[in-house]
């Protein structure tokens, strides 16, 4: 029994830390969407219980800690989309069909192998453009509401300097005795948590501004980070299982008001890191009760909306960002560390954070337009340059080096060059988190090979 403990306690940890960081910005995503407050929590609900099923699911059958997670980026997406032409029925034909490509994407490896082939830069000003919305909010709530923001703000910053796991749950707390000393009480709210179906229905304008971009995002921003993580601590689950599996989840779950589910990125290391378990052969228990406690905490759902509801909607907003600002910090840099992608990458950033809507399609797709564009006319630009330096070199060796150098360069920008310079797959101690360059790009490696 004391050897349970262990696992036990990191995945308890695990479901709580995931639920209490970013229910706020699956609500405000929701509420943004069309969803009442029935139906907002409606979706939470069902998010806990796909993400519950398919990581026990998961991790019985391969054991292997594997931990699910609600596409929280996805979530940020919605919230910056907003209203879609047929309201939230609509919205959520859009979320059927993001599951139904996720499940297509396991299937089917070339289309993996498509999203691998995004490059990094333009990804990331994509994701930092959607995010850039709520992460000003606590800045909003200072200036509106500073006697319930700065308490929130202060234990924020105070907790991600020595406690940081516990930074956003910590604000959460705070933000939640501040309802209850300044708002009406709970007295006549239900608390029960509730089941709101919704029929969906199936429209091009939620298609191109949902279903596409959550799709990208929740690929791009969750289920590739999320498998570097776990080779990172030496473990390689067959990605197309996986895909298969949270795409039906997300089937599922759509009708009820639930966006996506899929692999989780930042929990993940909680659950497959030594302090879940020393032997790496028993970390799946810790994944395993991380998907109980996420079924148990999903019961909670109606409770978690009323907070919402009672608290003025900049505070909630306010916790979201600073839930976001790790993500949005990574999005940046990912954004600007390639130069010569750098313009194409500030374009997608600043289309997309300017919320521009063109035939009522959000702004997310314009931005990787935008993007795309600009990638394509700086790549045949230099190509022409290229060109008309070697049309007026005689020096063949000189073109040769410099051909190979692109090569390379290539390679390194798509995560599949140099294959063996990142250790061996027998070591899994040495890739580290995902921050880290080994796992990030061995991981990609994996995706685009598959």
């Amino acid at each position: 029994m004391t050897r349970l403990l262990q696992p036990v306690t990191a995945g308890v940890v695990t479901g709580i830390v995931g639920f209490a960081s970013s229910f706020t910005v699956v609500l405000a995503g929701l509420r943004a969407v069309g969803a009442d407050e029935r139906q907002a929590a409606s979706g939470l609900l069902a998010l806990c219980l796909a993400n519950g099923v398919v990581a026990i699911w998961l991790g019985l059958r391969r054991r292997m800690p594997i931990t699910i997670a609600w596409s929280t980026p996805g979530a940020a997406l919605l919230a910056a989309t907003g209203a879609v032409q047929g309201g939230f029925p609509a919205a959520v034909g859009a979320f059927a069909v993001c599951g139904l490509l996720v499940v297509a994407a396991g299937l089917f490896p070339v289309l993996g192998r498509w999203i691998a082939a995004i490059p990094a830069p333009i990804a990331g000003a994509m994701l930092a453009g959607v995010l850039l919305g709520l992460c000003v909010a606590p800045v909003r709530a200072l200036a509106e509401i500073p006697a319930m923001a700065v308490p929130v703000v202060l234990t924020w910053a105070l907790l991600s300097r020595f406690a940081r796991m516990w930074a956003v749950p910590g604000a959460l707390l705070v933000a939640v005795a501040a309802i209850a000393l300044t708002g009406p009480g709970l007295g006549a709210v239900d608390v029960r948590p509730v089941v709101v179906p919704t029929v969906p229905s199936f429209g091009v304008q939620a298609m191109v501004s949902i279903a596409l971009p959550l799709f990208l995002v929740t690929m791009a921003s969750q289920n590739v980070p999320g498998m570097a993580v776990l080779a990172g601590y030496g473990y390689r689950p067959r990605l197309g299982g996986i895909l298969v599996g949270t795409g039906l989840a997300t089937v599922a779950g759509a009708p009820l008001g639930g966006h996506a589910v899929n692999l989780a990125a930042i929990t993940a290391a909680l659950a497959a890191g030594p302090d879940a378990d020393p032997d790496p052969g028993r970390r799946w228990i810790a994944s395993v009760t991380a998907g109980g406690s996420m079924i148990v905490l999903g019961l909670g759902s109606g409770l978690a909306t009323a907070l919402v509801l009672l608290s003025p909607p900049v505070l909630i907003e306010a916790v979201a960002g600073l839930a976001l600002l790790g993500a949005l910090a990574s999005a940046v840099t990912a954004a600007v560390a390639d130069p010569e992608r750098r313009e194409a990458a500030v374009a997608t950033f600043v289309v997309t954070a300017s919320g521009f809507t063109l035939f009522g399609v959000g702004a997310a797709f314009w931005g990787l337009v935008a993007g795309g564009a600009m990638t394509l006319l700086h790549g045949r630009r230099k190509g022409r340059a290229e060109s008309g330096e070697s049309t007026g070199d005689t020096g063949d060796s000189g073109d040769s080096e410099e051909s190979a150098e692109g090569a390379g360069g290539a390679g390194e920008g798509s995560g599949a060059g140099e294959p063996g310079a990142h250790g061996s797959a027998g070591d899994p101690g040495e890739s580290g988190l995902p921050g880290k360059k080994a796992g990030a790009s061995r991981g990609e490696t994996r995706l685009a090979q598959r």
